[in-house]
């Protein structure tokens, strides 16, 4: 757990998000969304909260939220990452999630170019592990394998705010072949090494596309 005021781990901070909306991770299934969607959890923005503010199902949070299970087992969301990629740790955020959050998750990975159905194989990256209230977690991921998609496993239920799954993009030169691209994009492995000054933000600059205002960079 990354406790406030204490740097977050090397893999976070020279890495990509690899499951980042902005770059174009997307939600792949879920077993659950009756309090808040997939999709929010995936968002590039810092989680925020709005006090009084409910939806036909509740309070409205800025994540992903589950109901509480009644029966054995515990809910599972599946991500596609923005690009196929080794994985060097994650960062699982559970702000303003106070009372209904996880007690525990556990994260699994997989490579399937087509997606995954129930003959993929998955392979346990993060073995379960301790979630607390409000709060950023860490866990490093030792593996040299390239992967496509990720399985977050949370006990039993509950909110997480944001994953974010830090990375490297994995350039298949077989592919690109004689197609000209962007060797700067961070879906290509670019990264920014060093700024004069990033006050207003940087981590946007290398992302594909056009800006979306004169924040998106």
């Amino acid at each position: 757990m990354t406790i406030d005021g204490v740097n977050p781990p090397e893999f976070a901070l020279n890495a990509i998000n690899l499951a980042s909306a902005g770059l174009g991770a997307r939600p792949v299934f879920a077993t659950d969304e009756f309090f808040a969607p997939l999709e929010r959890m995936l968002q590039d923005a810092p989680p925020v909260y709005h006090p009084g503010v409910y939806d036909e199902n509740g309070k409205w949070m800025d994540g992903w939220e589950t109901r509480r299970r009644r029966g054995p087992g515990n809910d599972h969301a599946i991500v596609a990452l923005a690009t196929n990629g080794l994985i060097r740790g994650f960062e699982v955020d559970t702000a303003h999630f106070t009372g209904n959050y996880p007690s525990a998750c556990a994260i699994d990975a997989c490579l399937a170019p087509d997606g995954p159905d129930d003959r993929t194989v998955w392979t346990e990256l993060v073995c379960p592990r301790p979630l607390g209230p409000s709060a950023l977690h860490h866990f490093e991921a030792r593996s040299d394998s390239v992967w496509s998609h990720v399985r977050l496993r949370i006990y039993p239920d509950g909110g997480v705010a944001r994953l974010r799954v830090y990375g490297a993009p994995a350039l298949d030169r077989a592919a690109i072949g004689d197609t000209v691209v962007d060797l700067a994009s961070s879906l290509l492995g670019g990264r920014i090494i060093a700024y004069s000054n990033g006050h207003y933000g940087h981590q946007r600059l290398l992302a594909p596309g056009r800006g979306i205002n004169m924040g998106d960079g």
